[in-house]
């Protein structure tokens, strides 16, 4: 079987480096503006691109550059700037509007058709191909058989989303913020109303004998806040083997918004579960543990997405917040570490820190660590905790002057 790339998004660089670190092969950020995450802050810049470009160069890991969003008249001269300044340092642009996709044949860029084009069937596959595209990601509607089917029979690199959030609207194209708010999902400024809870009200209408409306008030309900708009997060490591066998060249995590935990737990979930695929020892059981993995971080209800079948009730959840079964609790900051040793020592600057504590440190160059605090001490005092305003030391990988150090704590201790 064909080795198909593992795609893992990027906010920052911290998100970046656990991306590496989990075993990514290729990474997908935005900068500033033009792209479906603008306003959210997780964008890079033209001081850091260069240096994402060149970490994941170091690594063998590819660099894709997100330009998703509708372009208007006016910022064609701005896009065109944009690609003229990056390509040096990406692999590919994924791009959702055929002006940039004719800026990016002018200067010889290579692209990736987005999503949002709503590429669905392999005839869309193959004029997109002729246009120039290097791939497809295809719509978020498709099943496993068609894409599988485009997959084969188009004659283009395809991609899928295969974990994270979904949208509620066709391929992301959704007008529930900019009715709401004036922010448009299409311009990467979407406020997510759909996630939020929603009072619904029935009422039972009937006609007189003229045919006119007549509303009865005793027959008016509400229905208690549903978040009847927010689709279940999309998980496919159960049949990771078929997504496999359908040809589908990578395997693209949505999470430019999550925080480098999530980057962390899901890439390396889906790095083994691949590379268990391939090498044959791919299981039910193992996909159940690996799937229990991604849910220790930020998830909704999960669900098979639209791989089996149209959108219908099962794709809606019922729950408004995240059902992690961690949470995340901000302890303190590294002061120094000691390399020769391999000790860290800690700021405790708000949450105490206890021996056999589960905790992450991450930082921009660190990325993440993940360890249990398996000794805890304060110059030759052997701590059992270290209470807020104190510091104390313990073993660590290695980690960074002014990185974060924060306690994962069970969910239920929340």
């Amino acid at each position: 079987m064909k080795r198909p790339e593992i795609l893992a998004p990027a906010g920052d660089m911290t998100c970046l480096q656990a991306a590496l670190d989990a075993g990514a092969d290729a990474v997908y950020l935005g900068l500033d503006g033009f792209n479906m995450r603008a306003r959210s802050g997780v964008n890079f810049d033209r001081e850091t691109l260069p240096e994402a470009s060149r970490r994941c160069r170091a690594r063998g890991v590819k660099l894709y550059l997100t330009l998703n969003s509708i372009v208007f008249e006016g910022e064609l001269a701005a896009v065109e700037e944009m690609i003229a300044f990056a390509k040096p340092f990406v692999d590919a642009f994924i791009v959702a509007d055929w002006g940039v996709v004719d800026i990016c044949r002018r200067l010889g860029a290579t692209f990736h058709i987005s999503t949002q084009m709503s590429c669905s069937n392999s005839a869309a596959a193959r004029f997109m191909k002729a246009q120039g595209a290097a791939r497809v990601v295809l719509a978020r509607e498709c099943t496993l058989a068609e894409a599988a089917e485009i997959s084969r029979t188009a004659g283009v690199e395809t991609e899928a989303f295969v974990h994270g959030a979904q949208c509620i609207a066709m391929s992301g194209r959704c007008l529930l913020s900019h009715e709401a708010y004036g922010c448009s999902a299409n311009r990467g400024e979407c406020h997510q109303p759909c996630r939020r809870r929603f009072l619904i009200k029935a009422v039972d209408r009937y006609t007189d004998k003229d045919g006119n409306p007549i509303h009865d008030a005793e027959a008016e309900f509400e229905v208690t806040p549903h978040t009847v708009l927010s689709a279940k997060d999309l998980c496919s490591l159960p049949f990771l083997d078929q997504l496999v066998a359908a040809g589908i060249a990578s395997f693209k995590i949505e999470g430019r918004a999550r925080k480098p935990e999530y980057v962390h737990a899901v890439v390396k979930a889906y790095r083994a579960g691949l590379d268990a695929v391939l090498d044959g020892t791919f299981t039910p059981e193992l996909a159940e543990r690996l799937a229990a993995e991604t849910r220790t971080v930020f998830h909704r209800e999960s669900t098979t997405g639209l791989f089996f079948g149209r959108p219908g009730v099962d794709q809606y959840t019922d729950r408004e917040d995240s059902l992690a079964t961690t949470v995340k609790r901000y302890v303190g900051v590294v002061l120094d570490y000691f390399a020769k040793a391999g000790i860290a020592q800690v700021q405790v600057q708000d949450n105490a820190l206890a021996l056999g504590d589960h905790v992450q440190v991450h930082g921009s160059t660190t990325g993440v660590v993940d360890l249990s605090v398996t000794a805890l001490r304060r110059d030759d005092e052997v701590l059992a905790r270290a209470e807020r305003g104190t510091w104390a030391t313990f073993p660590c990988p290695r980690v960074r002057v002014g990185d974060k150090v924060f306690l994962m704590a069970p969910a239920d201790r929340a």
